[in-house]
């Protein structure tokens, strides 16, 4: 995997993002390549987390498990959970489990098309929670408000922003898969020949869309393991197909 920094060697993203865009350290220092590169983790990191919601990615740099533990407080319904315990932004939430007997039981989360559903009345009644509304991508509402505090009374899980590069990071590396390695470098170097107006910037902006489509391939094409059942729909007048995984 790419470091992004590689002074020893010079095959970091850094050096060669800079000899792609023929400058050295003085026209481009470190921290402008580092901020460049960070921008280019947000693209992947929004991308893989869009692109299948079955797929439960995350960056391979972390160094904690996608989940963590709040109390439950007495006659509170909503709980909101904005960053895990590294200072990482908690992008959304995948599920919610509540502590009973020593146990955590997952939460169910409420169907808001479902008749039964009534907002207005949802969270009002003080009892033992068993679903939950989502109310944002990080922001939850409990059936049901707990009668007493309970510390770590609830297990959330969710996917998140990968891991920052800083100014002192060396041998870091993306956390994403080796393949897009390279679309770190075009990324890079493309900042730097559009902030100083470089004649190469044509070719690189060309390069960075290749990059960019080969990401998109890349994560729309994962899970090559699944079978693809395809399912005759049940009206023999319709060609209709579903398919499921």
């Amino acid at each position: 995997m790419l470091p992004i920094n590689d002074t020893t060697n010079g095959s970091g993203i850094a050096q060669q993002a800079r000899s792609l865009a023929g400058v050295d350290s003085v026209q481009w220092p470190f921290q402008k390549i580092v901020n460049s590169g960070n921008n280019w983790k947000n693209f992947l990191t929004g991308y893989a987390i869009a692109s299948d919601k079955r797929f439960q990615w995350d960056n391979t740099q972390h160094t904690k498990l996608p989940e963590g533990t709040t109390p439950i407080t007495i006659n509170q319904s909503d709980y909101s959970f904005l960053t895990d315990e590294q200072g990482n932004t908690i992008i959304t939430l995948i599920g919610v489990s509540i502590l009973q007997n020593g146990q955590y039981v997952p939460l169910t989360q409420v169907d808001r098309l479902d008749p039964s559903y009534d907002p207005a009345k949802f969270g009002t009644e003080t009892g033992v929670a068993t679903q939950y509304d989502k109310i944002s991508d990080n922001i939850i509402r409990l059936d049901k408000k707990p009668t007493a505090t309970v510390s770590a009374g609830l297990k959330f899980y969710f996917q998140r922003t990968s891991p920052v590069w800083t100014s002192t990071h060396t041998t870091e590396p993306s956390g994403f898969s080796p393949l897009l390695d390279r679309g770190f470098v075009i990324a890079c170097a493309y900042d730097i020949a559009l902030t100083l107006g470089l004649t190469n910037l044509q070719g690189l902006a060309l390069e960075r869309q290749r990059e960019e489509q080969k990401a998109i391939e890349y994560f729309e094409n994962r899970q090559k393991d699944e079978e693809v059942i395809f399912t005759p729909n049940s009206d023999s007048d319709s060609l209709n197909i579903n398919i499921s995984f």
